[in-house]
């Protein structure tokens, strides 16, 4: 599993927008900024939409003020999904991007089976990335939803 000073491995994230489909490196994503990643298992499932999500979206504005030049929201999902839970949920500034083949998440080492109920996911987790070196790192235990959370990520800015 990626840990604290690590670089972030060359992997390709999608996006979908009005212009249409654009494939982000990590590279072009992470270089000369700070950027606060979350990943959660799945877009539109319950603790990702009622919370996980939302809190990103709430403090988005204290982020910035903290001096984060992005919010990245992850998911192994393509991005089709990825765009239309953030335009559901009205997320606005976060970058909702797909992680469709899970190999950015593999990269990291920080994927899990989930077996029939949706293959190879990714956990649930949130960290600081400052020009693609990770500062701080928020890997949640299973079935828990602590220290990913938008407000203690921002606790620990």
């Amino acid at each position: 599993m990626i840990a604290q000073g690590q670089q972030l491995p060359n992997a390709s994230l999608t996006q979908l927008t009005e212009q249409g489909m654009n494939t982000l490196t990590t590279d072009e994503l992470f270089s000369n900024k700070k950027v606060v990643l979350f990943a959660v298992p799945g877009a539109f499932t319950p603790t990702c939409s009622a919370s996980h999500l939302p809190g990103f979206i709430a403090h988005a504005a204290q982020f910035k003020e903290q001096g984060v030049d992005a919010i990245i929201c992850v998911s192994v999902n393509d991005a089709f999904v990825m765009k239309a839970w953030g335009d559901s949920q009205n997320a606005g500034d976060i970058m909702m991007l797909g992680d469709g083949d899970a190999s950015f998440t593999k990269a990291l080492g920080l994927d899990k089976d989930t077996g029939a109920f949706g293959g190879v996911r990714s956990q649930r987790y949130a960290m600081v990335v400052n020009n693609g070196v990770v500062t701080q790192l928020f890997v949640e235990q299973d079935k828990q939803f602590e220290v990913s959370k938008a407000e203690h990520v921002l606790a620990n800015l």
